[in-house]
């Protein structure tokens, strides 16, 4: 067999809903607004798949450095490296 690498691979439990989660989410997680300096927590919504951040930063949190169209930009942390990542509202919650 071909060994595949796509952008999804490894997620099977990753981006896996709860029960009553599954489907699609309410309309108020598309019209969310951040402010720049925010702290967001990147949680990947599996039903969306435009701007999906790429699975490695599921989990993490960012910095929010502004807008792009109707994504938004963040700054997070890999490794020692600091990384822009683009994703939009879906896949992004405001933290506490």
């Amino acid at each position: 067999m071909a060994h595949h690498n796509g952008p999804r691979k490894k997620t099977r439990y990753k981006f896996k809903k709860e029960l009553r989660r599954r489907g699609l989410p309410p309309v108020t997680y598309v019209i969310q607004k951040f402010e720049i300096g925010e702290r967001v927590h990147i949680v990947c919504d599996s039903s969306i798949q435009k701007g999906m951040p790429h699975r490695r930063f599921h989990g993490k949190t960012g910095t929010v450095l502004g807008q792009r169209g109707r994504a938004w930009m963040l700054a997070v942390n890999d490794g020692n490296a600091e990384k822009i990542v683009i994703a939009r509202p879906q896949h992004l919650k405001a933290q506490k």
